[in-house]
């Protein structure tokens, strides 16, 4: 017999604005990966939960981590998609999932704004969720993209699994 090794778990962070493409792209890593996605607006919609009570997100995430960490040290890899707009998230979450000795990546979806506003509009007319255009204003002015130098602070991809 031959001893199998596991892939070492990684940690994916999915970095992105509204309609840049999060869902698909952890869709796919999730399989590429054999881990877990964790998607707190598929919940949100399952759990019949208002997509803008910021609490409920909040604690959402919140329990995503504990999870998460736990999948981890389990030795499966997991995708987390919600987001990531702010530098300091994401390199909280960098560092405490360096401490479970996993790779973690940090996937940017940069889309120009025109396009990610032509998305939302198309989806809520398709019955997706209502962000408008003036939510999109807000979510610019908050968003902090990652610099390159902060891009080089995360593990190369695995090849052929999108950004």
């Amino acid at each position: 017999m031959t001893a199998r090794t596991k892939p070492q778990p990684t940690l994916v962070l999915l970095c992105g604005l509204p309609a840049s493409g999060k869902s698909a792209l952890a869709r796919e890593l999730a399989e590429a990966y054999r881990g877990v996605r964790l998607d707190p607006d598929a919940w949100e919609l399952a759990l019949d939960v208002d997509p803008f009570d910021e609490g409920f997100q909040a604690r959402l995430e919140g329990q995503f981590w504990e999870l998460a960490q736990q999948l981890l040290a389990l030795g499966t890899s997991v995708v987390l998609e919600w987001g990531f707009w702010g530098r300091a998230e994401r390199d909280e979450k960098r560092d405490m999932a360096r401490t479970l000795g996993v790779a973690v990546e940090l996937r940017f979806l940069d889309v120009p704004y025109e396009e990610l506003v032509r998305r939302v509009v198309a989806r809520h007319a398709a019955g997706g969720i209502a962000i408008t255009e003036a939510h999109m204003e807000r979510y610019r002015a908050m968003f902090q993209p990652p610099t390159d130098e902060e891009l080089l602070l995360y593990d190369p991809p695995l090849e052929r699994a999108g950004p």
